[in-house]
């Protein structure tokens, strides 16, 4: 049980420095693609709600299914930043830097449903 609470944490925290980087970091968008900036930051403090509701959450099957939200928005997050990317808004060690935030929350995250599945069975 102890592993579980560490991996919740963990993302969360992961997910916390994400938002602190995208803050930082998008803050010279060109206006014509601001509407990407608002996206991606929008997201990002859905994935922190979303994994909120998901270590408050009693319900497994509840649990489950906002734990695969969390890794839809990643997916997300990292479409919209690959876009940025190839319109050379970010360059490419930022663009590494936030793949690798994100590639840590998406680890966590899995390992986090992995730890859920093989509890219930």
């Amino acid at each position: 049980m102890i592993k579980i609470k560490e991996e919740k944490f963990q993302v969360i925290q992961f997910i916390r420095e994400l938002i602190l980087y995208i803050d930082k970091n998008l803050d010279n968008f060109p206006k014509k693609d601001i509407e990407l900036k608002n996206r991606i930051r929008n997201n990002s403090y859905d994935l922190l709600e979303i994994a909120y509701l998901a270590n408050s959450s009693k319900d497994v099957s509840r649990k489950k299914e906002l734990l695969e939200q969390v890794i839809a928005k990643i997916k997300v997050i990292d479409f919209l930043l690959n876009i940025c990317y190839e319109k050379q808004i970010i360059n490419s060690k930022r663009y590494m830097k936030f793949g690798t935030k994100m590639d840590d929350i998406l680890k966590y995250t899995l390992g986090w449903l992995k730890t859920i599945n093989n509890n219930r069975v």
